[in-house]
């Protein structure tokens, strides 16, 4: 009788392993756009990578950029000047 209740209680444990193992495949296998990024980040998750967020970037060859990203009725414009100044500045109509 002892062979029989450690035979099924093995079996138990193995069924509720398997269980367990199904359940987080089944969350990881939703679709990773489907969840938003949070607002404060400056990047947003594809594919499991990290890719900038928003925001039209321009760089110049020697190195400066400008960037214009709209937050509702906001532009920031944020600079960066090829000497390495950093520049912010916002405005809301």
């Amino acid at each position: 009788m002892k062979r029989f209740s450690k035979a099924l209680m093995l079996v138990g444990i193995a069924a509720l392993a398997g269980v367990a193992f199904a359940g987080g495949a089944m969350a990881q296998s939703n679709d990773n756009n489907s969840r938003a990024t949070p607002k404060g980040w400056n990047y947003e998750i594809k594919d499991g990578k990290r890719v900038p967020k928003g925001g039209n970037r321009v760089t110049n060859a020697d190195g400066s950029w400008r960037e214009e990203s709209r937050q509702g009725a906001c532009v920031t414009v944020k600079e960066k000047t090829a000497t390495g100044e950093y520049k912010e500045s916002r405005r809301c109509d």
